[in-house]
């Protein structure tokens, strides 16, 4: 979460402390018809390959459909999400698909100009608790759980601004960890060791049953303010012309890909929107 940044809410800043490159060297900095990847894990919209699954989740799956269309074959990097971020700006990755979205973003990329997604966030709390989020009076005294340097102020300045006050330290639960901090924060919350958890909709939906903590947890609406909006960084590294060109063809395709196909893919991972109302 934290929003990705992500709590992003799973917010996205996830920090992993491996690298792992698949088939390809960074040395080779070719930006011909291979499209270089660069993407960390937020199931199930990114997700490593495992021993018991080779799938890439919904936002893999549309880049493969989009650019393979055009010709292009995509080679990935799975990595954490800051140095994903490295690798872009250093030309090493032509692309990641989601990052947050911010005016005030360094200059090593340009973004997409059509989101990736732009998600509805909610919080997963134990079972028949009947909190609910009613802006910052209603997290008085509640355990909050987030990752270490998880940025939701996209979403919410003041839900980000309650979380940093020094005041409120002893309810902040910061959890490190590999690629399973989201999973630990659940079994935190079933074991009343915190309270509550901000994410993307559909990131909490998954991992709920992921995990087959249905009876012991629940995901509750509404969310945070707005809503996180995600979007593909493409590497100033590329020469201007093709990198237009893989703007140009990922704004195409996406929009392309709105509505039946894109329930198509959330289907696959059994996840769906839920409607909310943002102002």
């Amino acid at each position: 979460m934290a929003l990705r940044i992500k709590a992003v809410i799973v917010l996205k800043n996830r920090i992993l402390p491996l690298l792992f490159f698949v088939g390809i060297s960074i040395a080779n900095t070719s930006h011909a018809a291979t499209l270089k990847i660069c993407y960390d894990q937020w199931p199930p919209m990114t997700m490593f390959p495992s021993e018991t699954s080779s799938e890439r989740g919904v936002v893999i799956d549309m880049l493969d459909q989009i650019y393979s269309e055009k010709g292009y074959t995509t080679e990935y990097y799975e990595v954490p999400l800051a140095r994903g971020l490295d690798m872009v700006a250093e030309g090493h990755c032509d692309m990641l698909p989601e990052y947050l979205y911010s005016k005030n973003s360094e200059n090593g990329f340009v973004y997409g100009a059509e989101a990736t997604f732009s998600y509805p966030t909610a919080f997963v709390v134990r079972k028949n608790d009947p909190w609910r989020y009613k802006g910052i009076p209603s997290l008085k005294n509640k355990r909050i759980a987030t990752g270490p340097g998880w940025d939701y102020s996209s979403m919410s300045v003041d839900y980000q601004g309650f979380i940093d006050d020094p005041d409120n330290s002893n309810f902040i639960e910061v959890v490190a960890g590999y690629d399973d901090v989201v999973d630990r924060i659940f079994y935190m919350i079933k074991e009343d060791r915190v309270d509550l958890y901000a994410d993307n909709d559909l990131v909490l939906q998954y991992i709920l049953n992921q995990l087959n903590l249905n009876d012991e947890l629940q995901v509750i609406r509404p969310g945070l303010e707005k809503q996180l909006v995600e979007m593909p960084i493409f590497s100033k590294k590329i020469p201007v012309d093709e990198r237009q060109k893989l703007i140009s063809i990922w704004n195409e395709g996406r929009l392309s890909m709105k509505g039946k196909q894109e329930k198509i893919l959330l289907r696959k991972y059994g996840i769906k929107f839920e409607e909310q109302n943002y102002d």
